[in-house]
């Protein structure tokens, strides 16, 4: 499958609530190796959302098993349908950075342990737990399904927005 241009801020998509997935077919199928294949292809990506792409469909995919800092907790490759979360706990400030939003990174704070339900690319439900940098990712995509960026969760935007210096 293709590796798809990723969206940049402003375009309007990134700002919309994405619709929920209601059959699981080819069609998404195809859009869970697109999204895949897109995140892997990107510099230093660890998920990669279905608006990034231009599709309005709350799906997203999530992978930090080769990045420093999620190497030694994660799930793997997490294929996000409808997903959810159903808990939330703790606090941290992290630097986040954006494949749709490639010239800055910031500062912001996020739950340091999640409990999230949603559906795999099969259909089946799963519910998990997940924390540290892997939380921080999860939840990084998730916004993008509800229209929302780093940029809105930016904790000082006098001193926790970066121009970033190399991105590719």
């Amino acid at each position: 499958m293709p590796v798809q241009n990723i969206l940049l801020y402003p375009h309007p998509i990134l700002k919309k609530m994405a619709r929920p997935v209601n059959r699981l077919d080819d069609e998404i199928a195809g859009l869970v190796q697109d999204l895949i294949d897109t995140m892997r292809e990107g510099p230093g990506s660890v998920g990669v959302a279905a608006p990034q792409i231009g599709v309005s469909l709350r799906v997203c995919v999530v992978d930090v098993s080769a990045n420093r800092h999620g190497k030694e907790n994660n799930h793997g490759l997490l294929v996000l349908v409808n997903p959810e979360i159903v808990e939330r706990e703790g606090g941290a400030i992290m630097r986040e950075g954006c494949m749709s939003v490639p010239d800055y990174t910031g500062d912001v704070e996020r739950a340091t342990r999640i409990r999230l339900r949603f559906r795999t690319a099969d259909g089946s439900e799963q519910e998990i737990e997940a924390s540290g940098f892997e939380a921080v990712a999860i939840q990084h995509e998730m916004d993008h399904l509800d229209g929302v960026l780093f940029l809105d969760r930016i904790v000082s935007l006098k001193t926790g927005l970066f121009r970033r210096k190399n991105y590719r």
